[in-house]
């Protein structure tokens, strides 16, 4: 089979597109033919040697955290799943991943794809709606009734915190460029700040529930962000490489969240997407023989929302 993999650490140019062995599913494990995989930004930092020590891999290596695809073969003591199911999943971090003809998965990580759109699109979900669901309810506890703020609204993760918190009965601020405020508001946001011209804390004049953080600051934004959540609120930052400030006095915490692979919570968002109530956005189509050329992209902050990654048919 065709798959991109890395040999060693370094730029985008170590990604090389090849042939490998097929893998065969042990116990527990089926194996997926792929419609598509995304590209996450941590696929670089993985790429780049930055994430060796919280997530180890074996050289060579296969990226593609998410998965999209049909199920090809079943390895032993698999229940609940069969040859032909289509699925959606969020792949182990240290495992080899999606960007290649078939992938192994366990079967635990994986949901029933959604129906309402086409297979190779459902790879643009796992990972990042997952960020956004446990980011809003795991962590900021996020209720009908309360305001939140989406500090970064027009990636891909804020795409779906967006919807997620409006679904949710909540007042959505958020914050976007130009480039990205009709998709932030198309999303359902209340209220669009234009963080390239106004401040935070000039625009936000009522104090809000829960701060979610998803874009790259400086830790002096950051820290400001402490002083538009109400007493008792929380502020949950996704920029792991920045703590998330909090405020004892006040009783605001923050935390810093790192998405984990959930497939009862990823089929929620399944049904809400096949219920017309989240929309998944895909804003490039790429096949996986071009992976290393969007990697080359994407370390020159020249990929703009969700990208998907086709392997070609075989």
């Amino acid at each position: 089979m065709k798959a991109v993999r890395f040999h060693e650490y370094g730029d985008p140019g170590v990604l090389r597109y090849e042939d490998v062995e097929q893998p065969v599913p042990g116990a527990g494990e089926v194996r997926v033919r792929v419609a598509a995989t995304s590209f996450n930004s941590v696929d670089g930092n993985i790429r780049g040697g930055f994430m060796q020590g919280p997530i180890p891999v074996v050289l060579p290596h296969t990226p593609g955290i998410d998965v999209a695809g049909t199920v090809d073969a079943l390895g032993a003591s698999v229940d609940g799943l069969d040859v032909g199911d289509e699925v959606v999943g969020f792949l182990p971090m240290d495992g080899d991943g999606a960007a290649a003809q078939y992938v192994l998965a366990p079967a635990e990580v994986l949901a029933p794809a959604p129906k309402s759109v086409p297979l190779a699109d459902a790879a643009a979900l796992p990972v990042v709606g997952l960020t956004a669901y446990q980011a809003l309810f795991d962590h900021g506890k996020l209720t009908s009734g309360q305001r939140v703020l989406i500090n970064g609204a027009g990636g891909a993760v804020g795409g779906y915190a967006v919807q997620l918190a409006k679904n949710a009965g909540a007042h959505v601020i958020a914050t976007a460029s130009p480039r990205s405020s009709e998709a932030v508001t198309s999303n359902g946001a209340d209220e669009v700040i234009d963080h390239t011209t106004t401040s935070l804390t000039a625009a936000v004049t009522e104090p809000v529930d829960v701060a979610l953080n998803l874009a790259p600051v400086d830790p002096a934004e950051l820290a400001a962000l402490l002083a538009l959540v109400r007493p008792g609120g929380v502020v949950v930052n996704t920029t792991v490489w920045m703590p998330a400030p909090s405020d004892e006095e006040r009783g605001v915490r923050g935390i810093d969240l790192f998405v984990r692979s959930d497939a009862d919570q990823l089929a929620q968002l399944v049904a809400l997407v096949d219920r017309g109530e989240l929309r998944i956005d895909v804003a490039e189509r790429v096949p996986l023989a071009e992976l290393p050329a969007l990697h080359a992209r994407a370390a020159q902050g020249a990929v703009h929302g969700k990208a998907i990654v086709v392997p070609s048919a075989g």
